[in-house]
């Protein structure tokens, strides 16, 4: 299949290579080899997001340790 490349550097997707993938709104894209990659991104609400650091237990003193540690030089 091809897809064409627009002078606005946008590309369309053939509807049948979308439909395998189902819903997507955002890719991420990476390079490999001169080839481009394109994987399809769920982009969470940070309500689901907050739903799961509570299933798993994860408090905001948690985070803010963890933030803490992570800039130590």
């Amino acid at each position: 299949m091809l897809a064409k490349l627009t002078s606005k550097n946008q590309l369309t997707l053939p509807k049948s290579v979308t439909q395998q993938i189902g819903s997507a709104e955002y890719f991420e894209v990476t390079v490999q080899g001169g080839q481009i990659i394109l994987t399809p991104v769920r982009i969470q609400r940070a309500d689901a997001v907050r739903a799961k650091l509570a299933a798993l237990n994860i408090t905001e003193e948690d985070i803010t340790n963890a933030v803490d540690w992570a800039r130590q030089s």
